[in-house]
């Protein structure tokens, strides 16, 4: 049964495919059963460029708990990145490194 689940965003980067490169211009995040990994249901990451032909695609499937692990990673690595621009480089304090007082 499908769920119907899926989040789709603007991405800005660049995706591999073989041995090219290629611009992206979405991201999609969708929770349905696995299409390729031997598992049940997957978080699906798509990274994908709608300008290209449909193999301008780089597809992920994960297990529900290794979905919650890359999230607090890169959560931790997003923390980290905004704190190196805004301290070290001197770009100012991110917002979110502000406390409430």
């Amino acid at each position: 049964m499908c769920t119907s689940i899926i989040e789709i965003v603007h991405a800005e980067g660049m995706a591999k495919r073989g041995n090219d490169w290629f611009p992206l211009s979405r991201a999609v995040v969708a929770y349905d059963h696995a299409r390729h990994a031997p598992l049940g249901d997957v978080i699906t990451l798509d990274f994908i460029n709608t300008d290209l032909d449909p193999g301008a695609r780089a597809g992920i499937e994960l297990t529900l708990e290794t979905a919650k692990e890359l999230r607090a990673a890169l959560d931790r690595a997003i923390r980290a990145a905004e704190f190196e621009e805004a301290e070290v480089r001197g770009k100012g304090v991110a917002p979110s490194l502000v406390r409430a007082a």
